[in-house]
């Protein structure tokens, strides 16, 4: 019945359904434990024979509503939270890769998931290949090997605000038996539904739009289901033969379409333990409730500042897909109709030093370094996220050194656009 409801009643009653007696608002089981009446009925948990909570790093009653609320949203069969966005694209990756694979990314991506992909796990012996997103199919599949295992990307790329084409993508996966990864932070499943397009994962820094009020940082995973992991056995042996780790249990095999989710939580949560609080899922299911609400607010105000932005003598150029000269706009459109985020990158006339005088005489623009929650915040990505990255790298990524990231919120809007243009006037 849940599945029927449309997307704004989902973001207010899926996930946790009360019987008869329950609360009716999601409790928050602040416990690391849960109490069995015999030994057997643990011993199944621990086999993954039966369905439980035994220890809260791996499942919790409240996490595990929250997660099932993502997954009814995104369209998707199974999910988890984790403590991070970061952790969430790690699991999402390590869950079929290991030492000796590879992976191919979108270069747009955020900068910490670049760090991730091109530092951390290369130095676990996966490989990561960066591509231009705008690049051709044709180009695109040169960057595929034998050993790669999955292709990423980010559905509106952050900073860069560059829009995926996700059907091109999920082509280069899926023509060469792979998984198409999508983080979809920025649009959020209320602008893009990524498994429509052919994306098989999704992941979230849930900490952004999700949550909304900027008091939980957390991300979540959501499966599709619609990859066939037997059929490219070969590529998964993770998930097509036996774990030793739990007596042998082939996951593709025993869990069918959950078995991607059942893997990342029975192995990777087990043994690396990157879950959110209790109190944390708590407050991102508070933020979920009024997703549905806030998005389009921060599209509407959005559109309104770039426009003004985009019109202002100051201003060198604007990155908006909404605005109708946009590259992007185009593949807005296909993909997120209804709005992209309201998150867009600008440049101002004059150096670097003319972009931090403008955004230093900011009064209600803060600088900090969030993104996309009700607040509207400025970053300037070259100084601060993506300070670690080359010159090289930043423009690889589509970010120069004069791009500006902001974060429209859901304040007055002609109050947001007050702000930035007493700002420009004394620069």
């Amino acid at each position: 019945m849940e599945n029927d409801y449309k997307i704004e009643t989902k973001c207010i009653q899926a996930g946790w359904q009360p019987k008869c007696g329950e609360p009716r608002v999601l409790p928050i089981y602040q416990s690391t434990t849960f109490k069995y009446d015999d030994s057997d009925q643990m011993g199944k948990l621990f086999d993954l024979e039966a369905e439980g909570y035994f220890y809260t790093r791996l499942q919790n009653p409240t996490n595990d509503a929250v997660a099932a609320k993502i997954t009814a949203l995104e369209g998707g069969v199974a999910g988890m939270l984790t403590s991070s966005g970061q952790a969430a694209n790690y699991y999402a990756l390590f869950n079929i890769c290991e030492a000796g694979d590879h992976i191919v990314c979108s270069n747009s991506v955020y900068g910490g998931t670049y760090n991730l992909f091109g530092t951390t796990m290369k130095k676990q012996g996966i490989d990561c290949t960066f591509v231009n997103p705008d690049d051709s199919y044709e180009e695109l599949c040169k960057s595929i090997r034998p050993n790669t295992k999955a292709v990423f990307a980010e559905t509106i790329a952050n900073p860069s605000i560059v829009i995926l084409d996700i059907e091109k993508f999920a082509k280069l996966a899926h023509e060469h038996g792979v998984p198409l990864i999508v983080d979809n932070t920025f649009a959020t499943p209320i602008n893009c539904r990524p498994f429509e397009w052919g994306a098989d994962i999704v992941t979230h820094s849930t900490t952004k739009y999700m949550d909304g009020h900027a008091m939980a940082v957390g991300g979540a995973i959501i499966d599709s289901g619609n990859f066939d992991w037997m059929a490219h056995a070969d590529k998964f042996p993770g998930l097509t033969t036996p774990d030793e780790s739990y007596h042998g249990i082939t996951y593709a095999s025993k869990f069918g379409k959950s078995a991607y989710i059942t893997k990342a939580t029975a192995q990777l949560m087990r043994d690396l333990g990157s879950i959110p609080s209790p109190m944390n899922a708590f407050l991102l299911n508070v933020g979920l409730e009024t997703l549905h609400l806030r998005v389009p607010r921060h599209c509407e105000n959005a559109m309104k500042v770039a426009e003004f932005l985009n019109g202002h003598e100051k201003v060198a150029w604007v990155n908006y897909a909404g605005l109708p000269d946009n590259k992007y706009h185009a593949l807005a459109e296909k993909y997120m109709p209804n709005g992209t985020c309201g998150v867009m990158a600008f440049g101002i006339k004059g150096d670097r030093t003319t972009a931090i005088r403008f955004m230093d005489h900011l009064k209600l623009t803060a600088i900090v370094t969030h993104v996309a929650d009700a607040r509207t915040c400025i970053l300037h990505p070259a100084s601060h996220t993506h300070r670690q990255m080359t010159e090289e790298q930043l423009l690889e990524a589509g970010i120069s050194p004069d791009l500006m990231r902001l974060s429209v919120g859901i304040e007055n809007v002609d109050d947001i656009i007050g702000d930035l243009e007493q700002a420009l006037a004394v620069i």
